[in-house]
C-alpha cells in the first residue's frame, strides 16, 4: 500500500511515512493510491471476530509495512473492556424495527473520536519508540476531537499536545474535560473566534515546511489519514451485527460536520462492503448538505457560521472533504487544485453539471439538515419510543437517517458522543439532567489550564516554539 496526495506533489510514500503528519508537503491530503478491496468470501470469514481481531484484519491492508505481529499486539492493546466499557466495543442497540444505534461512545472522553485517537495514541508512541524521535502534535477541536486526543497522548513518551478550540463556543462538559487535564505535555489553546479559524490556523502552521520540520509538527484532526482508516472498521463490525447474508446491504445515519466519520463509511464501501446508502446529517451549518443536494460546496465566513447545540458540527470547512472530491474528479489532482484555488479565492466551487457531480450522485450519498427544534423533537422522541437517550448530534443523524430510511434495509445511526455531554440540551428536551458514567460526576468544578489566544499564525508559531519538546 502506498499513499498519495489529493494534489499530486508527493511522491508515493508508505503509511509509517505518513503516520505522523497532516497534510502532505504540497498542502494536499494522503490518500491511498488505490484503495483494497476484499477478495471473495473475505467477508464472511470476518463473521464472529472480535473488535481487535477485526481491527486487525482490515488495518493491516493499509498499514502492511507494520510487522504483522506489532500491528496485532497494537489492536489488543488498544480495543479493551477496560478503556471502552464493553467487550463489544461499538454495541448495537435497537431504536425501532430495522433501526439500530452504533454505540461508540464508550470510551475514555465519551465520544466516538476516542475509537480511532486511542489507537493514534499508541501507533505514535510505538513509532516514536522505534525511531528515537519526538512529536509535537498541533489540532483543533470543535469540541469531541480535543479531548479524544489528549486522553490519548496524555504521559506518552515524547509526545506533546498543543489543541486549540474556539473560545466559549463548546459544551460546559466538552470544556472542562479538555480544560481539566493538567499533565505537563498538554497545552490547551482556546482561540477568539470560530472552529474554522482554529482549523486555518493547523492548516497555516502545517503548511511551513521549514517550522514543520523544525518542530516536528504532527496532527491528530481528520486530515491524519490514519484516524480516516481506524474509524472504517466499525462500519465493518456494525454491518456484520445486523446481517446474515454477504450481499445484504445496509444504510448508515452519520452526523457529519468535518466529513471524516462518513468519509471513513465511503471507503468501507468502496472496498466492498454492501452500503446501501450513506446518509450526511449537517446541522444549521449545512455546507455539505448543500453540496450534496446541488453540487456547491460553499464555505462561510467566520460570521456566518452558526453556534448551534450540536457545536461539535458548528463546522464551514470541511477538511477530509478532499479526499472524497479527490475521487469524484477521477483522481485528477489538477482539477482538485484548482477546486481549492477556487474556495480560496471566492469561497466555493460549483460541480452541478460536471461529470464530477455525476459521480458524486453515483456514490451513494443522500444528505440533509436538522434544526435546533428537530434536535429536541428527535430526543423527546427516541426517549420516549425506546427510553434511550441520545445527543444532541446523534439526534441529527437520526432524525435525517430516519427521512432517507427505505424499506427492508437495515439502518444503522452512528452514535457521536454520550448525552452528559450536552447536559443543556438534555434538560431543555427532556425536563432532566442525563446519567453520567462513574467518575464524570463533577467534572466541571476542576481546576482549569488554558490560555486565550487571538487566531494569529506568528503569534502561534511563537508559542508552539517556546513550549515544543
Amino acid at each position: 500500500m502506498r499513499y498519495i496526495s489529493t494534489r499530486g506533489g508527493m511522491a508515493p510514500a508508505p503509511f509509517s511515512d505518513i503516520l505522523l503528519g497532516g497534510l502532505a508537503p504540497d498542502g494536499g491530503l494522503t490518500i491511498p493510491d488505490a484503495y483494497p478491496t476484499l477478495a471473495p468470501g473475505e467477508l464472511s470469514g470476518w463473521r464472529g471476530l472480535s473488535y481487535p481481531e477485526l481491527a486487525f484484519a482490515i488495518l493491516r491492508k493499509f498499514a502492511d509495512d507494520l510487522p504483522a505481529d506489532d500491528l496485532r499486539a497494537l489492536m489488543d492493546k488498544t480495543y479493551t473492556a477496560a478503556i471502552f466499557r464493553s467487550e463489544a466495543i461499538t454495541p448495537l442497540t435497537p431504536l425501532a424495527d430495522g433501526v439500530w444505534l452504533l454505540g461508540l461512545s464508550n470510551g475514555p472522553t465519551l465520544a466516538f473520536k476516542d475509537i480511532a485517537m486511542q489507537l493514534l495514541g499508541n501507533l505514535f508512541e510505538y513509532t516514536l519508540l522505534k525511531t528515537g524521535g519526538h512529536l509535537n502534535i498541533f489540532g483543533a477541536t470543535s469540541g469531541d476531537t480535543g479531548s479524544s486526543a489528549e486522553y490519548a497522548m496524555r504521559g506518552k513518551r515524547n509526545i506533546r499536545v498543543f489543541m486549540l478550540s474556539p473560545h466559549r463556543k463548546m459544551s460546559r462538559f466538552q470544556t472542562a474535560q479538555m480544560f481539566s487535564l493538567q499533565d505537563p505535555n498538554i497545552f490547551n489553546l482556546a482561540v477568539r473566534g470560530v472552529f474554522d479559524d482554529c482549523q486555518d490556523l493547523v492548516k497555516a502552521v502545517s503548511q511551513d515546511a521549514d517550522f514543520k520540520a523544525r518542530y516536528a509538527i504532527g496532527t491528530v484532526n481528520s486530515i491524519n489519514w490514519a484516524r480516516v482508516a481506524a474509524q472504517i472498521v466499525y462500519y465493518f463490525k456494525g454491518w456484520l451485527a445486523v446481517t446474515a447474508r454477504d450481499d445484504q446491504e445496509v444504510s448508515f445515519a452519520v452526523p457529519s460536520g468535518n466529513f471524516g466519520n462518513i468519509c471513513a463509511g465511503y471507503i468501507a464501501k468502496r472496498m466492498g462492503l454492501p452500503i446501501r446508502r450513506l446518509i450526511l446529517a449537517t446541522n444549521e451549518n449545512n455546507v455539505l448538505d448543500e453540496f450534496f443536494r446541488t453540487g456547491v460546496y460553499r464555505v462561510r465566513p467566520t460570521d456566518q457560521v452558526a453556534q448551534t447545540s450540536s457545536p461539535s458540527m458548528d463546522i464551514s470547512k470541511a477538511s477530509n472533504f478532499e479526499r472524497f472530491i479527490f475521487d469524484a474528479a477521477g483522481r485528477d489532482p489538477a482539477v482538485v487544485r484548482e477546486l481549492w484555488r477556487q474556495v480560496d479565492a471566492r469561497g466555493f466551487f460549483d460541480l452541478s453539471g460536471s461529470a464530477a457531480f455525476h459521480a458524486v450522485r453515483a456514490s451513494g450519498f443522500v444528505s440533509g439538515a436538522s434544526t435546533h427544534q428537530n434536535r429536541m423533537d428527535t430526543i423527546r422522541r427516541i426517549h420516549q419510543d425506546s427510553g434511550i437517550v441520545i445527543d444532541t448530534h446523534t439526534a441529527d443523524g437520526v432524525k435525517v437517517g430516519l427521512e432517507h430510511r427505505e424499506d427492508g434495509v437495515p439502518l444503522l445511526c452512528l452514535e457521536t458522543a454520550l448525552p452528559a455531554k450536552f447536559e443543556e440540551s438534555i434538560v431543555e428536551a427532556l425536563g432532566r439532567p442525563p446519567e453520567r458514567p462513574t467518575g464524570y460526576e463533577n467534572i466541571e468544578a476542576l481546576p482549569q489550564r488554558f490560555e486565550v489566544m487571538d487566531a494569529d499564525v506568528a503569534a502561534m508559531k511563537n508559542y508552539i516554539a517556546r513550549h515544543a519538546g
